[in-house]
């Protein structure tokens, strides 16, 4: 079809070359494109679920946002097993790393088919279009916020797909501008869409701002991070769970807690040759027992091994470290039948801890794929993770008793007292007890400056955003300079 168009000529790849990954349903095949679609109300709402979808590897980031931090070690059958993600893990990553090449490649596929629905936004008019176009351009915010995030300045496309020749020519665009069309699009967002989805998983006027909120405090816009934070509480929409421990299984899925989760199922199963075909959640499927046989978990890659050094960070009376962190000798001395449950170790290292959050269980077995996925959904902003956003930014411009009021409402439900705020350490520490193993904690090192701190082989100057991937800056005809140090 002469009138599809792709973002980036590795987009154009993906799409054509990897025949697992889902694309939106057509029937007859090969009778609609850019002509003769868009029509209806249906196709819009099909090409939404189609941008909706990517969102699938956000996997990506669970695994990197710990495996660069300080919490967890890649793990794994060995050191050659997901290369990329050891060569994370050990700081000595490049720009030949099949992770990071996923992450760009993911993304642009996302922002790539919200563009083709912006392209045609006004071919047809109907009820609710306006709700349609602000989830697109809520998760084009997605999207290009995780680029930003990983790589800085990236190229900015808007409202249209490109051509090959056009491609070719792309510049990488300066991050400040990148940010401003993420909170332009957010803002939009906010205007329209509803607090309630119309269905679980899509985009609300929550979520958009605990967004918006996070992209200014990213950017140290502290006054701004702070107001909207700050209409997002007021609007109680959200509240804590009571019980922690109960946040992160199947059965307590879209809770009072859940600002926006990733929504994975696993029903259509996968592949080791295509993750992102999998529909479940692979972070949570790797990162379960090797070969375990015994009650409550199941059988996994062990992926994602947190570290000792984040399980005796923890208090031992913090209920959180329980429900992060599975010291899985203590879990076999307790049981009925110790000698009747085995695991076995990974060459890619072995702490004696799996994240616990993100885990395999026995009643989430009888997937197509069950060593590969999980259906537990990744819980990408947790109104605790906005309480205590609100806290460091309140923090930031003086508000220290606000900062102090909202880091204890988090430690009194994780059954710790309350501390006194007199420094960002004590929120910044705070954050790591409350949301380790969530895949932010790399990023909120970067982003306040303590990675070096942190991080073994942490080189200030070149590690703060990972390499753009080699093929990419080939593809574009090598006028991406590199970011520095790699």
């Amino acid at each position: 079809m002469r009138s599809v168009k792709y973002l980036l000529v590795s987009i154009l790849l993906v799409l054509f070359s990897s025949s697992c990954e889902k694309f939106l349903s057509v029937d007859p095949e090969y009778t609609q494109d850019v002509e003769n679609f868009f029509e209806t109300k249906e196709d819009y709402e099909r090409a939404l679920v189609g941008a909706y979808d990517l969102l699938q590897g956000s996997f990506l980031t669970l695994w990197i946002g710990e495996i660069a931090s300080d919490n967890s070690i890649a793990g794994g059958e060995s050191v050659n097993d997901s290369q990329g993600l050891h060569q994370i893990d050990m700081m000595n990553h490049g720009g030949i790393n099949a992770e990071l090449r996923n992450v760009l490649r993911f993304n642009y596929a996302g922002i790539t088919r919200v563009n083709y629905i912006m392209e045609n936004q006004d071919k047809i008019d109907f009820v609710g279009k306006d709700h349609i176009l602000a989830e697109a351009r809520f998760l084009r915010a997605y999207y290009y916020f995780e680029l930003v995030k990983y790589f800085g300045d990236i190229p900015l496309i808007i409202d249209k797909r490109i051509g090959i020749d056009e491609a070719l020519k792309l510049e990488r665009t300066p991050k400040a501008e990148v940010y401003a069309q993420i909170e332009a699009d957010l803002q939009y967002a906010i205007s329209i869409l509803n607090p309630v989805a119309s269905q679980k998983g899509r985009a609300t006027k929550g979520a958009a701002m605990a967004f918006l909120g996070k992209a200014y405090l990213y950017q140290n816009k502290f006054t701004e991070a702070a107001a909207t934070f700050d209409e997002l509480i007021a609007t109680g929409t959200y509240s804590l769970m009571p019980n922690y421990s109960q946040l992160f299984t199947v059965a307590n899925e879209n809770n009072s807690e859940t600002v926006f989760d990733v929504q994975y199922s696993g029903l259509e199963g996968a592949s080791y040759g295509c993750y992102i075909c999998a529909e479940g959640n692979i972070a949570a499927g790797f990162g379960g027992i090797r070969q375990y046989v015994g009650p409550v978990y199941s059988d996994g890659n062990s992926y994602n091994l947190p570290t000792q050094e984040l399980y005796d960070a923890f208090s031992s009376i913090d209920q959180r470290r329980q429900t992060t962190i599975l010291d899985i000798d203590a879990f076999i001395a307790v049981q009925p039948a110790p000698n009747d449950i085995t695991y076995a170790i990974g060459a890619g290292g072995h702490t004696g801890f799996y994240s616990n959050k993100y885990i395999k269980r026995l009643d989430e077995m009888g997937l197509p794929d069950n060593d590969l996925t999980s259906p537990v959904n990744y819980r990408v902003i947790r109104y605790a993770d906005v309480l205590l956003m609100a806290a460091e930014a309140h923090y930031q411009i003086g508000n220290t008793a606000t900062a102090q009021a909202l880091v204890n409402q988090i430690r009194i439900r994780a059954g710790v007292p309350g501390v006194s705020v007199n420094s960002l350490d004590v929120i910044y520490r705070e954050r790591r007890y409350e949301l380790s193993m969530e895949g932010v904690r790399f990023f909120d090192l970067v982003r306040t400056g303590q990675a070096v701190n942190f991080i073994d082989g942490f080189v200030v100057g070149k590690h703060e955003l990972f390499p753009i991937p080699q093929v990419e800056i080939d593809l574009a005809g090598g006028k991406w300079n590199q970011n520095p140090g790699y």
